[in-house]
């Protein structure tokens, strides 16, 4: 694995239309925080889920970045599972009514997924810049 200096980092961001790829262990951890993978300055978003055109601090194209449907598809699983065995315990403990489950879950899973749907796609977008 090459491993650049801070010297090329330096360079790869001055350089505005840089093909270098600065490959380094936070491109991944950066990418969920919503910043630039390569640099970790600029935004990743532009919207809530909208891609940016590129970064503002390096100039990182991101359209050549794509996602597609696989970050919603993981979310849902993850969501599913976690709201459709937690309901699923609950009723065999408790016994509720039907409305107290569609109260509860409903909402839960709503939310779940709208909490992980942005840094599930800032890491699908950081693994695909590290792994090219």
């Amino acid at each position: 694995m090459n491993q650049d200096g801070p010297e090329d980092i330096a360079a790869a961001r001055d350089e505005q239309s840089s093909r270098a790829v600065v490959v380094s262990d936070t491109p991944v951890r950066w990418a969920l925080r919503g910043r630039c993978p390569r640099c970790g300055q600029g935004a990743l978003f532009a919207g809530f889920l909208k891609v940016a055109p590129g970064c503002t601090a390096c100039g990182l194209d991101y359209s050549t970045i794509q996602t597609g449907d696989g970050p919603a598809s993981f979310i849902m699983q993850i969501a599913g599972f976690i709201v459709g065995f937690s309901a699923l315990f609950v009723e065999i403990k408790y016994h509720p009514p039907m409305w107290v489950h569609l109260i509860v879950w409903l909402p839960l899973v709503v939310a779940l997924s709208l909490a992980l749907m942005r840094p599930g796609r800032g890491l699908m977008i950081g693994l695909q810049y590290r792994n090219q």
